[in-house]
């Protein structure tokens, strides 16, 4: 018995943490067929969603879809969880348009315990980790805070907010990871004395108020979109009940009541430590950053079908209740709102990101993995894309091979991952559209085409779906030729199509393809000449009008991710001593040596590094392959002897 207890302790993966992060890195090695123990400080928390009950939006919706792709659970999760369904950004072109889900916080919970609990190979335990074991630089387990130890070849660690975590609430701190749960108080000081560098951030949540109390008629209704919609492509877009959501907004006598109380608040008192995420302010920051604002937009947004509690989007505070209260009656529609739960600053630590390679494996302790607001991110979407990239690397790493690493030009996650260990983070980082220079070629649309082979060789795909996206690919293929065979003559009947869209008439034959470029020309408008596309499914007809109409700078687009391949395949030498470079700036060298880029392309985007850096370095890295060239044509012309 003893012997089998033993061998039960040993595992190829252990993650720490049961958050967002820490369920797609458990599931993506067990799926990979590792062995795994999944860890959490309280196994009813499981997935919690301790902010909005939201998934997806601008810059995260495509993330999602790019986690789906590859074969992680969150977007099978919203989909069946979803509340309210809805296309951002509708109205603009489909480089910035995602898909938002409001969803039920309790059935997404339940929904992926089941997942994890289903889950072969994967063994799921509640218990906190106090100490990461290390033998000689490299990773062998961890130690619980109950003594126990379990032995691992990879670990991860998804903490997200309980690292040394607090609560505030005006003047009261609390040791919590979250409202009500205890904190990992133990893990820091083991990740200090490897020699991690360590920082402090906060993040803050509005309260939480009883949707019997509102009064929606002041407010603007805010419903989902009609058309079926999923972020999964597994999923099969289905028509369902939504419940709505509504738009209030912030006055002059809100705007007062938090003024008159700002030295109440914890960013004055100094309370709360730490930098905060920029672009979700508090109300208290919104009314010091910006006085001259008359209002601030708030969403009442519901968090699920059992729940009376509603989320307000845009009233994020951690001021005493008593205050949270005159705040909330102060905006219309909220006159008499009564607060379920008071909105609270939360402090944690993280470790700067460039301590980690682009596989987010750390660079001092080989085998271990970080994942998530660790890194120093802020949403859930980036905490699951970073939980599924460490997981697949962290299995990869215990079987012994490759890692998994993608680039920017391949997707979101690339860019998220490359800006984290690249660039470091001064506030917790969160993903926009304007953050990818490839977003045109990195849509939501098309993240299946994208990765969904990558998720097939991996072993997180099967082949049944495989094939149906090459079958979509080559599908699209087939019909852009298509179109561009089909021919239509003018005609009275044509042109008074055209002119009922508002586009120019014909005078000659055209091609389908040469009509569905106009942007006034839609595929409805043109599919009654071809009866092979009038039967597409819809998302097929809308993924052939996007290629269609952008060929032109999709083509651009990719012609410039060939020039950023050039100088991502330009490797820099692992061994290269960046402080006796005397050509580079002396805040370039302190900068490379941090990060330690692996090519000239990540070079370049180092905070503090020139372009005359890059080239001093280029030219450095020539003449050390010329010399090496050099010497390996010597060695090859010396005669042997046999």
């Amino acid at each position: 018995m003893r012997g089998k207890r033993a061998r039960d302790k040993i595992f190829d993966v252990i993650v720490i943490g049961a958050g967002h992060a820490g369920c797609e890195a458990a599931l993506a090695a067990s799926r990979m067929g590792c062995k795994t123990l999944l860890f959490t400080i309280n196994l009813d928390k499981i997935a919690l969603m301790p902010c909005n009950p939201a998934v997806g939006g601008i810059g995260k919706g495509q993330i999602v879809r790019e986690i789906d792709a590859l074969g992680g659970e969150m977007g099978k999760n919203a989909d069946f969880a979803a509340i309210q369904l809805k296309v951002l950004n509708s109205k603009k072109g489909p480089a910035v348009q995602a898909l938002r889900a409001q969803t039920d916080k309790k059935l997404y919970e339940d929904r992926m315990k089941q997942v994890l609990w289903s889950q072969e190979n994967l063994l799921v335990m509640q218990g906190i980790v106090a100490d990461i074991l290390v033998n000689q630089g490299e990773v062998s387990g961890v130690r619980l805070n109950d003594g126990r130890i379990f032995n691992a070849k990879t670990v991860v660690i998804a903490t997200g907010t309980f690292l040394r975590g607090q609560i505030v609430i005006g003047e009261v701190i609390r040791a919590a990871g979250r409202m009500g749960e205890l904190p990992s108080n133990n893990l820091t000081e083991s990740l200090k004395k490897v020699g991690f560098e360590i920082g402090r951030f906060q993040s803050a949540t509005p309260p939480r108020i009883d949707k019997r109390t509102i009064d929606t008629t002041k407010m603007i209704l805010q419903p989902g979109d009609a058309e079926p919609l999923s972020f999964s492509f597994s999923t099969e877009p289905r028509a369902r009940e939504q419940l709505p959501c509504y738009l209030t907004y912030t006055n002059k006598k809100t705007h007062k009541v938090v003024a008159d109380n700002l030295h109440l608040s914890p960013i004055k008192t100094g309370t709360v430590s730490g930098h905060g995420p920029r672009n979700c302010p508090s109300i208290d920051r919104k009314i010091i950053n910006f006085p001259e604002k008359d209002s601030h937009p708030v969403f009442v947004e519901p968090e699920g079908w059992q729940t009376s509690e509603m989320y307000l989007q845009g009233l994020t505070t951690s001021l005493p209740v008593h205050i949270q209260e005159k705040i909330i009656r102060s905006t219309p529609g909220l006159e008499n709102a009564v607060i379920m739960r008071p909105g609270y600053a939360v402090m944690y630590d993280f470790i700067y990101p460039d301590q980690l390679y682009a596989t987010l494996e750390t660079k001092l302790v080989s085998g271990l993995f970080t994942a998530g607001q660790i890194n120093g991110t802020s949403g859930y979407e980036e905490a699951a894309a970073q939980g599924l990239i460490a997981g697949i690397n962290a299995a990869l790493k215990a079987k012994e091979k490759e890692p998994f690493i993608l680039d920017r030009s391949q997707a979101y996650i690339g860019v998220l991952i490359d800006d984290l260990v690249t660039k470091g983070v001064d506030e917790p980082y969160r993903m926009f559209t304007s953050r990818a220079e490839y977003r045109l070629i990195l849509r939501s649309d098309n993240a299946d085409l994208r990765l969904t082979e990558y998720g097939y060789k991996l072993g997180l795909i099967d082949r049944e779906r495989y094939l149906k996206v090459k079958e979509k690919q080559n599908y699209i293929e087939r019909m852009v030729g298509r179109l561009e065979r089909i021919m239509l003559p003018p005609s009275d009947r044509i042109n008074n199509l055209l002119a009922s869209v508002g586009t120019a008439p014909i005078s000659e034959p055209v091609s389908l393809v040469e009509l569905l470029r106009r942007p006034e020309i839609e595929v409805k408008h043109i599919e009654e000449f071809d009866l092979g596309l009038a039967s597409s499914p819809r998302e097929l007809k809308k993924q052939l009008e996007i290629e269609v109409k952008y060929e032109g700078y999709i083509k651009r687009q990719l012609s410039q991710v060939k020039r950023f391949k050039r100088l991502e395949s330009k490797r820099i030498p692992d061994d290269i001593d960046y402080k006796k470079l005397t050509g580079l700036s002396f805040q370039a060298r302190e900068a490379l040596d941090r990060v330690r880029p692996r090519s000239i392309g990540q070079a370049s985007r180092v905070s503090g590094v020139s372009p005359a850096d890059i080239n001093a370095l280029f030219i450095h890295i020539e003449r050390l392959t010329r010399e090496s060239d050099q010497i390996d044509a010597e060695q090859d012309a010396i005669p042997t002897t046999i």
